[in-house]
């Protein structure tokens, strides 16, 4: 995406770690920002010097039920990413995530939008292999305490890419691996910096 394009953006998980970085950057960039979160694990206190801003709005939504707003772009970073979070209600862990893909990609499909999953170095499961190629599959238990995370975004993944087949979505997804996150987010918050994704 061309910065001069300034557009609609919808984030959900935007009061989280990652997401509220992301509402700082691309507002910084000009862009409208809706962000989406249900508190499950995300603060208010990660946006609450966003609340006051002429672009920002916040919407408490869980994912899990269907959204119907106009958007240009959909980042979907909704999820428990902490074990201590996401054992609590592992059944919701899972549903937030294939439920949560579902209604994005349905939303970007109705409004033509291009859409962002993030996912996680965790859908490899425990590899042999370090670090992990794009060739390489993983080695994962479907029973594990970790499989509600894990296999909730192993699917998210299979239905971003079956819908970028089926229904010729502008799809992108992209693991980030967990030490980088928690490195690069201290440095991050350190340095006041934040974390752009948009389209080149």
């Amino acid at each position: 995406m061309k910065k001069t394009c300034l557009q609609r953006l919808h984030i959900t998980g935007g009061a989280g770690f990652l997401g509220s970085h992301l509402c700082d950057r691309l507002l910084a960039d000009g862009h409208d920002v809706l962000c989406v979160d249900n508190f499950f694990t995300g603060s208010k206190d990660n946006i609450r010097h966003l609340l006051a801003h002429p672009r920002f709005e916040l919407l408490r939504h869980d994912v899990t039920f269907p959204l119907y707003v106009e958007v240009d772009q959909i980042y979907n970073l909704a999820c428990p990413a902490s074990p201590v979070h996401y054992q609590r209600d592992p059944v919701q862990t899972t549903k937030t995530s294939v439920h949560g893909a579902i209604n994005m990609l349905g939303l970007a499909k109705r409004t033509k939008a291009r859409i962002f999953q993030a996912s996680t170095s965790e859908v490899y499961g425990d590899p042999e292999v370090h670090p992990q190629p794009e060739s390489y599959w993983g080695r994962v238990n479907p029973i594990g305490p970790r499989s509600c995370y894990d296999e909730g975004k192993r699917c998210a993944e299979t239905l971003f890419f079956d819908y970028d087949c089926q229904q010729s979505l502008e799809v992108k997804v992209s693991a980030f691996p967990t030490p980088m996150i928690y490195a690069k987010g201290l440095q991050l918050a350190g340095a006041g910096q934040g974390c752009g994704a948009q389209w080149d």
